[in-house]
């Protein structure tokens, strides 16, 4: 399995919430966070799987790795847990991947369950983007 660079996630408070930045150039210049935490309940953005150098994996799996382990990153950084996960979005170029990508998905989260989607969309931000991921998170205290 491939291994990626830990993702770089700052966390900051404002308007009595929690937030979480992987410091995409898009998210000030959109006005978005990568994830938000009020209460109990964490939402991540759409997720893409780049890379650090701004280089996209090869593969549809590689690229769902890479998503899930930001996406995941932001969650944890907010005090949440990959078993806190409720349920993900997955946006695909190509739904005829839908095996690949459902794979990565279940090697996450065969035990966690999450209600899940899984829609094809004509095409991403980044044309070398085949996947875009989003998920909520509700963190259960003591558990």
């Amino acid at each position: 399995m491939t291994t990626f660079p830990a993702p770089r996630i700052e966390t900051f408070q404002r308007h009595g919430r929690t937030y979480a930045s992987t410091g995409s150039p898009w998210e000030p210049r959109v006005g978005y966070a990568r994830a938000v935490r009020t209460g109990d309940v964490i939402a991540v953005s759409g997720t893409v799987g780049i890379l650090p150098d701004g280089r996209y994996p090869e593969s549809a799996a590689d690229q769902t790795r890479r998503a899930f382990q930001l996406a995941l990153a932001a969650v944890e950084a907010l005090g949440g847990r990959r078993t806190d996960v409720v349920r993900t979005r997955m946006f695909v170029t190509d739904i005829a991947r839908f095996e690949e990508v459902g794979a990565v998905h279940g090697e996450l989260f065969s035990d966690v369950r999450p209600a899940a989607t899984m829609v094809e969309v004509t095409k991403l931000v980044d044309a070398a983007a085949v996947i875009e991921i989003e998920l909520d998170a509700v963190v259960v205290p003591g558990a």
